[in-house]
């Protein structure tokens, strides 16, 4: 059995196998294409040697302090996308371009010498334990407790493999149309469905050229084309750093549907077009086409009927959460809270389920210990029993209420009282009982502690509100307060958003009281 199985071999999912090694841990990676990179994927011109890419091209230094801190560290030299000279806009496609002043589009982008790729060789050059399994689809997943078990088919035929905790390196919507048993909650799955897979539907192109002409008539590289009949939407200059192997770089302006029905006179479109763009003396020797929209393993059904973004927007956080006992997270690029569906973001979501997955194993040990056990298992049992008494004090303060004669925000006011007496006596219990946090990591000021003795609130939450709702809905008292009776959904939704703030309160006070726990270590993990 792995320690951990990841799905998916693009940036994510090999930095996060990285990272697990550093933890000791041992990690199978499955990847259902025969090649790792996901979405990044450098071609190189056998003639000049130029390394085009058709995925992800640029990082940007500057405000993208993880992939150039894994850029460095890898030692591989980068250099800045070249934007000096005159960009070109064609509007009319019965006239030429014309020239639009010098401007810094790239907005100090780097690119990578050797291509994006070098980054995922560079990786797995550092994997000495990881096993890695190239054409291997993972199809279903099974939570059996103190395990996950996956079922693939690979050329070889179909197999299983089991690992303490699964992390799904892919984009969402894929995730979603896997098999899992039992079935996600509703919410999550809603979540992965509705996540855009970002540049899915896309469609890029490299051209390796003879020399870079446009260089020598003082132009960019960089041109737009916005009419009707564009198969270009926006070039760029795709030379290597010193320019002696020159190329360009291309987005299609065509949708997925008129690609595919074009595809065998693409090359031909896209040959007239730049040479409508930067002359008849623009020499083509060796052009480099990927379509994602045609890639199974990246572009699905809901991606197509989806209007693209022009930035991938934010994930919902349930998909930044673990699932299934902590068995199970989602490092997708577009999972990230940071420069989602981008290398940044892959990055990002592989730190924060490493993150993620060293707090479970520190926790498992940290409980193990008795007087950790007895008191959690205390603190548990009384959140447990909290529910009748969170009911009780809801069904007073309403009734104060009444009998005050007032006639707004009756239930918002009594549930908000609650839930903050319960909250109040927990940290009261919670700062009497004995824990040894010794050895418990802080990051960024939270105790890896906290999740434990949020956990049993969920349920109280979800309990006490179904009470609040099925006794009004039945209470003679409230009948005459048509709101308060039948709550409607956005009077229960400014409820839920005071509890909400009640409970980021109750949470800092509670992590306050396991810093202290920590005694020394506190201050030395905090980061």
């Amino acid at each position: 059995m792995y320690d951990v199985a990841i799905v998916g071999a693009g940036l994510s999912g090999l930095a996060l196998a990285e990272m697990l090694e550093e933890q000791g841990r041992s990690v199978l990676v499955l990847e259902a294409r025969e090649r790792p990179g996901g979405r990044i994927l450098t071609e190189m011109d056998a003639e000049s040697g130029l390394a085009v890419d058709l995925g992800p091209t640029w990082f940007w230094p500057h405000r993208q302090a993880l992939v150039a801190e894994l850029v460095h560290r890898l030692e591989i030299p980068s250099f800045p996308q070249r934007d000096e000279g005159i960009n070109l806009s064609l509007s009319d496609v019965d006239k030429g371009p014309h020239q639009t002043p010098p401007l810094s589009i790239h907005d100090g982008a780097h690119r990578l010498f050797g291509g994006m790729a070098q980054l995922v060789r560079g990786i797995a050059a550092r994997l000495s334990r990881t096993e890695i399994r190239l054409g291997h689809v993972v199809q279903a997943l099974f939570d059996e407790g103190a395990h996950v078990r996956l079922a693939w088919c690979s050329g070889e035929g179909d197999g299983e493999a089991l690992a303490r905790c699964c992390v799904m390196a892919m984009p969402p919507r894929l995730v979603a149309s896997l098999t899992f048993s039992p079935m996600l909650d509703r919410a999550s799955l809603s979540a992965l469905q509705h996540t855009q897979t970002w540049m899915a539907t896309s469609a890029k192109v490299g051209v390796a050229c003879a020399s870079p002409v446009w260089r020598e008539a003082g132009l960019s590289g960089s041109a737009f084309v916005t009419h009707e009949q564009a198969v270009l939407a926006e070039t760029w200059d795709a030379c290597d750093a010193a320019g002696g192997r020159a190329g360009l770089g291309a987005f299609l302006s065509l949708p997925a549907d008129l690609r595919r029905d074009f595809a065998d006179g693409l090359p031909m479109l896209i040959e007239s077009q730049l040479t409508q763009l930067f002359g008849t003396q623009l020499e083509m020797r060796g052009l480099y086409y990927r379509d994602w929209a045609g890639e199974a393993f990246t572009c699905t059904a809901a991606d197509l009927a989806q209007e693209p973004d022009d930035h991938p927007p934010f994930a919902d956080s349930l998909l930044r959460g673990a699932h299934w006992g902590e068995k199970l997270h989602f490092a997708g690029a577009e999972t990230s809270a940071r420069d989602p569906g981008y290398l940044e973001g892959a990055l990002d979501a592989a730190h924060r389920v490493a993150r993620a997955i060293g707090e479970t194993s520190e926790r498992a040990e940290l409980l193990a210990r008795p007087a950790n056990a007895a008191a959690l298992a205390s603190f548990g049992e009384w959140v447990e029993g909290a529910r009748a008494a969170g009911f009780s004090t809801y069904r007073a303060a309403l009734s104060r209420s009444l009998m005050r004669q007032e006639r707004e925000q009756l239930t918002q006011r009594a549930l908000l009282a609650a839930v903050e007496e319960v909250f109040a006596r927990a940290l009261a219990l919670l700062g009497a009982l004995s824990f040894d946090g010794a050895g418990a990591s802080v990051t960024k000021g939270r105790s890896s502690l906290l999740p434990v003795v949020q956990a049993p609130f969920k349920l109280f939450l979800d309990a006490l509100l179904a009470d609040v709702m099925e006794f009004n809905a039945t209470s003679c008292a409230l009948s005459n307060f048509p709101d308060e009776h039948k709550p409607p959904r956005d009077y229960v939704n400014a409820m839920m958003r005071d509890v909400a703030a009640a409970w980021v309160e109750f949470s800092q006070q509670a992590n306050l009281l396991l810093l202290g726990s920590h005694g020394s270590d506190a201050s030395a993990g905090a980061a």
